[in-house]
């Protein structure tokens, strides 16, 4: 099989985590324990066949730097495991819409003057189709409901398959799953976990107390 063409969405703190650990794990063996890495070879695919060949974002901090600068810029503070060459691939300006919050506002600064280099919004669909993505991963800030669907029209345009890494709904949607599915191309979603986030902490722990025969009338989470 050939390469899986990717393009992110979103140049923040799990983008840096994904291509780190692409690149990382380029020459794993299959068949090899790697904490965090449930498969390294998944159908005919492995990990080294993942290609990251297009990025975007709306940080003037990060927008017009080569993927690997971009990674370690701006607001960005994850754990640096990997050392990741330059890639090539220049982090292209997104779309803004619902993306940049009341909070993420009063830390990044987004460049509104279509004037300057990185103010206007790039051509998505034309990058998409001429890097021949497969795939787009949106990593938007939670709460991006109108730029998610903005993206995913850019997918469906482009006949790119989508995942969502968001609770925003799109991927367990009927109407969303059918134009997918008239287009030929999958999406994924919605929302990912982190490896021992509150969400999965909440759900084995439902299972415990279910396993040990408490009865449950409802639970919740709080995400910090």
């Amino acid at each position: 099989m050939g390469k899986i063409n990717v393009a992110v969405v979103g140049v923040g703190n799990c983008a840096s985590s994904l291509i780190q650990g692409v690149h990382k794990y380029r020459e794993a063996e299959d068949g090899i324990d790697i904490p965090g890495i449930m498969n390294t070879v998944l159908g005919p695919y492995h990990i080294g066949d993942i290609d990251v060949v297009a990025a975007f974002d709306v940080d003037v901090d990060k927008v017009g730097k080569d993927l690997s600068e971009a990674i370690r810029s701006g607001q960005n503070n994850t754990v640096e495991f990997h050392d990741v060459p330059h890639t090539g691939v220049t982090v292209d300006r997104g779309m803004t819409h619902d993306g940049i919050g009341q909070y993420l506002s009063d830390v990044i600064t987004v460049n509104h003057d279509s004037t300057t280099p990185g103010g206007q919004t790039a051509d998505i669909v034309g990058i998409l189709r001429e890097r021949e993505v497969d795939v787009m991963i949106s990593y938007l800030p939670v709460g991006s409901e109108d730029a998610t669907k903005w993206y995913v029209e850019q997918a469906l345009a482009a006949g790119v398959g989508f995942v969502n890494c968001i609770p925003v709904f799109i991927a367990r949607e009927p109407y969303w799953q059918k134009r997918f599915e008239d287009r030929g191309v999958p999406i994924v979603g919605d929302d990912i976990k982190s490896q021992v986030g509150a969400t999965i902490i909440h759900r084995v722990l439902t299972r415990l107390f279910e396993d040990r025969g408490v009865q449950l009338d409802r639970t919740y989470q709080l995400n910090f």
